[in-house]
This record gives C-alpha cells, sequence and structure tokens, in this order.
C-alpha cells in the first residue's frame, strides 16, 4: 500500500541542485497538498549535505542521502538502483524526475525495475478523478504533456500504478518564493551498491558552456521564419540587446541552420518564464506556445492578423518586424 507522499529526485552537478528539482519540490508541494501527504526526496553523491537545506526551504519535509565517492558523478545503473530501493522501501504515491539528460537516462531504469507506469516531458501535473470501464479512481496523477508532434495536449494516467512515476520539462512549474526557516529531516540511506554495479568509470568531466541560457533571461526576445532573413535577424539581435535581453528562435530558424539549438524555445526547445517575451516573425503554433506561453509580458509582431501567437499575446502588432522594430528601439532610447 502506497503513502500519500511525493517524491522528487534531486538532480545535482558539481555539488549543486538543479533548478528544475527546485522547481519539482515547488510543484510536489501542490500536489502532495490535495493529497494529504508530504514531500520528500532522494539525494544522490558524495559531500553535498550543506546543498540539502536548499529543498528543505521550498517544503521538503525528508530528505533520503546515499554518499558514496564513486557515486559523485551520475552513472546509471548505481543511481537507478538506489532510487528503486528508496520508493520500494517508502512506498510514495508519486515521483517526479526532470525531464533532463540525466532524468531521461534514470526514469525509465527506474521504472522498468519496478514495473510501473512514466510519462515522458509533462508540461502540467494535476491531481484528479477518472474512470475506466465503470471502475472510477479517486485522486490519481494527471499526467499532461503535448502529443502527436505538440498538435494536440494529452492527459495520461496511469492508475493501477505504483507510484506514478513522470518526468517534468525544465521551466515549465512555477517556483515559489523560499522559507529559510523550514528544515528538512535528512535520512542517510545504506545502499546495497556492489563494484559489479559500478560498469564504468569517470576519468574526467568536460563542461561546454552553452551559447546562451534562456532560461536565466527575463527579456527574450524571439525570432521566427517571418524574421530569419539576415537584415531581420539582425534587428532582432539589435532588440534584444538594447533591451538588455536575450535572442530566442522557433524550431524552424534553428532546423534551417540560422540559429544554433541554444536560441530554440518550444516543445523540442526550451521552457521560459521571462518578464517580457517579444514574438517576431513567430507564427505561433503549439508547439512553441508550449515553451513560452507562461510569459509575464507577451508582446507579438506579425504580418498575418490571423497568427495564432495572438491569442496568447498581451499586446499584439500586426506589420512588418523591418517597420516595426526600428520604431521599438527608436521609442526605447528615446525614453531612456
Amino acid at each position: 500500500m502506497s503513502t500519500k507522499n511525493v517524491m522528487v529526485f534531486l538532480e545535482q552537478h558539481k555539488k549543486k541542485i538543479a533548478n528544475v528539482s527546485i522547481e519539482l519540490i515547488c510543484e510536489a508541494n501542490r500536489l502532495a497538498a490535495t493529497l494529504g501527504g508530504e514531500v520528500e526526496a532522494i539525494l544522490i553523491g558524495n559531500g553535498i549535505k550543506e546543498e540539502m537545506s536548499i529543498p528543505a526551504h521550498y517544503g521538503c519535509k525528508k530528505i533520503f542521502y546515499a554518499e558514496d565517492k564513486r557515486l559523485s558523478h551520475f552513472t546509471s545503473i548505481p543511481y537507478a538502483k538506489i532510487i528503486a530501493d528508496i520508493i520500494r522501501e517508502q512506498k510514495p504515491q508519486i515521483v517526479l524526475f526532470g525531464a533532463t539528460t540525466m532524468g531521461r537516462d534514470v526514469a525509465p531504469r527506474v521504472a522498468s525495475e519496478l514495473k510501473c507506469g512514466l510519462t515522458a516531458d509533462c508540461t502540467e501535473l494535476k491531481i484528479g478523478d477518472h474512470t475506466i470501464k465503470d471502475k472510477e479512481f479517486k485522486n490519481i496523477l494527471l499526467q499532461i504533456r503535448p502529443a502527436f508532434g505538440g498538435n494536440i495536449i494529452a492527459t495520461i494516467v496511469s492508475p493501477e500504478s505504483f507510484p506514478s512515476m513522470a518526468t517534468v520539462r525544465p521551466g515549465v512549474m512555477k517556483l515559489e518564493e523560499a522559507n529559510t526557516k523550514l528544515k528538512a529531516q535528512i535520512v542517510p540511506f545504506t545502499h546495497k551498491l556492489k563494484d559489479s554495479d559500478f560498469m564504468t568509470e569517470i576519468l574526467e568531466v568536460i563542461d561546454e558552456a552553452k551559447a546562451v541560457n534562456l532560461q536565466a533571461a527575463q527579456i527574450i526576445v524571439s525570432a521566427g521564419m517571418g524574421a530569419s532573413d539576415t537584415s531581420a535577424l539582425a534587428l532582432v539581435k539589435d532588440l534584444a540587446k538594447t533591451l538588455g535581453g536575450e535572442v530566442g528562435s522557433s524550431r524552424p530558424v534553428v532546423d534551417s541552420g540560422v540559429l544554433i539549438k541554444d536560441h530554440q524555445v518550444g516543445q523540442t526547445g526550451v521552457t521560459v518564464r521571462p518578464n517580457l517575451y517579444i514574438a517576431c516573425g513567430i507564427s505561433g503554433q503549439i508547439q512553441h506556445r508550449a515553451g513560452m506561453a507562461e510569459s509575464k509580458r507577451i508582446i507579438a509582431i506579425n504580418k498575418d492578423p490571423e497568427a495564432p501567437i495572438f491569442s496568447i499575446a498581451h499586446y499584439g502588432i500586426v506589420g512588418d518586424v523591418n517597420d516595426v522594430i526600428p520604431k521599438m528601439i527608436k521609442a526605447f532610447k528615446a525614453k531612456a
């Protein structure tokens, strides 16, 4: 019998807990409040105890910590075995992972080991009821994600799966304010790993910095195919520089080779929540909207008055980006 608790796998890099894991702690609090349970977490690594106060400040009540020098860097099999063992012991109702390189690697291994359901790349999670063949399941996890190439939004349920597991895209869950007065119970976990579980040895880690960190940007000016020619793209970059923001793009712009993948916003790119998002020449198909719809302010510039982007924009400008952007730059500089 499972508990009503929600458990989060805390991803760590260089002894720092990843932002997506803190986002998941915040989301887990919302889910646990509906279920009447608590938020727990799993942390695996070496010498990172000082980081445990961070998830506690966001509402995590208990952290299961497995420490070993060999676990300093992520390796699939040992991490998956520890996570599966903790889940078996604690029996949470829900387990969440970030939809990152690490999460997408370890979560399926854990799901296979536990023989439970797993939904990948969720953009929304809810607690609700579901009926299948006259059998009603109450207070189960509703896992919401784009499907069929982003053309529909699907709700996936696994009512007879214990636990229900999901990977969640970074940036989609709202980050609450930290409360430094909150503390968590730290529970050391004695793993049962053998030397044979470590099938590989990491000799060196080489980090390659991204060209742009869109998820940290407060202002993003994005180019679509309507602003992908040389002159229009130069204007997009100039506007971003003028506003102190970063340059984003839609997938077609990246696919055409105009900008690199690091700039891509959307279902197959990154999810962003800036204070200001300016969509230049972007039609606004659902794949793109899935990655930026939660921006605090959206300005859309497009020649087509029927473009889908206008349905979510706070301010819409019907016009050519080559005419509109220079006027925006001039107006901003005049005011500044």
